[in-house]
């Protein structure tokens, strides 16, 4: 229950896509335990209307920070200003994300628009923010956290990556936008392995999660045979529903020992590696063991890290 959340009094949390659906509902929680939240989103008026709904529900103000995880330039501009506010980050939630948008769509800089919202982008803003998140950790001795959000259609997605569908290519088209949105989640949880193989022993807590089968504004975009997959092989829930598993894994005292481990409870998880947590109303975690691949892991952080680079 989302009253078992501790005081989070003198917390600062960054949540993206905080202007709505599951992410909305996150910055809701973390304010009724006095946390100072930052929220991200493309469109300033949609975050205002957020902000103004927040302040009237919990008395809080979100800050906002104008951010197009599509868009590496608006993502580095992001990560400027709130690195001048704050000289602490406790916790990151990587939230926000897009679901199967018409195959055309690229990014200004030339990438899915899938592959590179969901994963390349929040790849991006991590690495401008985990150095802040090790500082805090140093400064306080207690673990910080970086929590990702996946999915549970990975499971549908057999890997490997498909590296040559991240750009405009033939086979991008061929794989199409319900494939393309599938393994832009099995990207995800193999990104969240990584970052926890790469920064647990720096402080830093890092948990991939499905936050289970919510009824958001993340479907708004699918085409209809996409939304057809939806309603044939899920339920969907109610909102609130979605952010139990990532405000547990984000302030919880027991997930903070559980970076790079094994955990089955409340909230399952399966892998020798890495936890990924599921809504424990929905039963075993879905998680594909092939996104634990030590070696397609480092591939996937590798051309990662090439994008970045002078950008």
């Amino acid at each position: 229950s989302v009253n078992q959340i501790p005081d989070l009094a003198g917390k600062v949390m960054f949540v993206t896509g905080g202007n709505t659906g599951i992410g909305k509902e996150m910055c809701k929680q973390l304010f009724s335990k006095g946390a100072k939240v930052f929220l991200s989103a493309r469109s300033a008026s949609k975050a205002k209307e957020a902000i103004h709904d927040l302040r009237q529900t919990t008395g809080k103000a979100a800050i906002f920070l104008q951010m197009d995880l599509a868009n590496l330039a608006s993502i580095r501009k992001a990560a400027e200003l709130f690195l001048a506010m704050e000289d602490q980050l406790h916790v990151l939630f990587n939230n926000a994300g897009v679901m199967s948008p018409p195959v055309a769509n690229l990014t200004a800089d030339g990438y899915d628009l899938q592959f590179a919202t969901n994963v390349l982008g929040h790849y991006l803003f991590c690495w401008l923010l985990i150095p802040l998140l090790i500082r805090t950790y140093e400064r306080t001795g207690t673990p910080t956290r970086l929590i990702v959000t996946g999915s549970s259609v990975e499971k549908y997605f057999s890997g490997p990556i498909q590296f040559d569908t991240f750009t405009d290519t033939p086979g991008r088209i061929k794989l199409g936008t319900r494939r393309l949105y599938m393994q832009s989640k099995y990207g995800n949880v193999m990104l969240a392995t990584e970052l926890a193989r790469r920064y647990t022993d720096r402080g830093v807590v890092v948990i991939g999660l499905d936050p289970g089968n919510i009824q958001t504004d993340l479907q708004c975009g699918a085409s209809p045979t996409a939304n057809g997959f939806l309603i044939d092989h899920t339920i969907l829930h109610p909102l609130p529903f979605g952010a139990r598993s990532q405000l547990y894994a984000g302030t919880m005292p027991e997930a903070e020992k559980l970076s790079g481990k094994v955990r089955w409870g409340p909230l399952h998880c399966q892998s020798s590696d890495q936890p990924y947590f599921v809504p424990g109303a929905l039963g075993a975690a879905w998680q594909n063991p092939k996104t634990q691949d030590e070696e397609e892991c480092k591939k996937l952080w590798n051309w990662l890290d090439a994008q970045i680079q002078g950008k």
